[in-house]
């Protein structure tokens, strides 16, 4: 290896440390933060060698009146089916649109890419779910709107199929007098791994970190998942915290550690999944991400 190259990969070097620590600073700074001490975090800040550790934070959102395991149940079903009925949804699109035989193939991408580019509004589709579908105060709410399927995942999916399925497999599936679906399942999906976990991941995270769906459509606390619980303990905090009670009741309510532990609750579960994920989502998004 030359003195340059040498160098060069030297510089990508402290780039991608430097990128990797701006990236996890942040989420140390959550995790010291929701297990220090209020008064430690009123009097220094937040620092990742607080003074005063304490776990008032979290006895704190455990013991109110919300049933935080009822939530995250609530959210791993829904994560789960979600996903499963979005894959399905996004297989049955994208593997059409990247056989070039397709009739009206072209018709069908336009109107996949127009969904990209163009919505029909916050107060339309409220109107529409509520009102023509009737997914108020149900677990429906969290599924099918905004979630359900995504055009650039579709798109994502569809250039992978072109491009990493050789159309040999394919032909030879058609000699043997295989029928589409069986070429589908049998053939084209178990190559498709790389691809299938990549959008399955990205799918699942926005189902599991969604809150708008259930701010807009429930208000039921009994169905709560696990991010709209949160967000509403944050506002009974900061509700609290404004009104005072802690120093009427000579209570030291852990309002700034309270929304670190809020944070990093909600993040924990695909914290811990991303791990065993992260080499089939970087074949994937490479491969896919390629225009076709």
């Amino acid at each position: 290896m030359s003195k340059t190259s040498k160098i060069y990969q030297a510089v990508i070097y402290v780039i991608m440390f430097t990128l990797f620590v701006i990236c996890v600073l942040p989420f140390a700074l959550m995790i010291v933060g929701s297990f220090t001490a209020e008064t430690s975090i009123i009097r220094e800040g937040y620092s990742f060698t607080p003074s005063e550790w304490s776990l008032d934070s979290y006895k704190y959102l455990m013991s109110t009146n919300y049933n935080i395991m009822r939530s995250y149940i609530i959210s791993a079903c829904v994560t789960a089916f979600g996903t499963a009925l979005s894959l399905a949804i996004t297989v049955s699109l994208a593997y059409p649109l990247s056989r070039e035989k397709m009739p009206g193939r072209n018709i069908f991408a336009f109107l996949v890419f127009f969904t990209m580019l163009f919505n029909g509004g916050l107060i339309p589709s409220y109107i529409m779910w509520t009102s023509a579908f009737h997914i108020k105060n149900t677990y429906a709410a969290y599924i099918f709107p905004n979630l359900l399927a995504k055009a650039f995942y579709i798109m994502m999916m569809r250039t992978y199929f072109t491009t990493s399925i050789p159309e040999a497999i394919i032909e030879s599936g058609r000699v043997e007098g295989a029928s589409e679906f069986q070429i589908l399942f049998k053939l084209v999906l178990p190559l498709a791994k790389p691809i299938l976990v990549t959008v399955g991941l990205l799918v699942g995270i926005g189902y599991w970190n969604d809150w708008q769906n259930g701010l807009y459509y429930v208000n039921e606390s009994s169905r709560y998942s696990v991010q709209v619980l949160l967000n509403s303990m944050l506002k009974a905090v900061q509700a609290t915290a404004d009104m005072s009670l802690s120093e009427l009741k000579g209570v030291n309510l852990p309002t700034n550690g309270a929304r670190m532990a809020c944070a990093f609750m909600g993040i924990l579960p695909i914290v811990i999944i991303y791990p065993f994920t992260q080499k089939y989502i970087i074949k994937g998004i490479t491969i896919g991400g390629v225009k076709g």
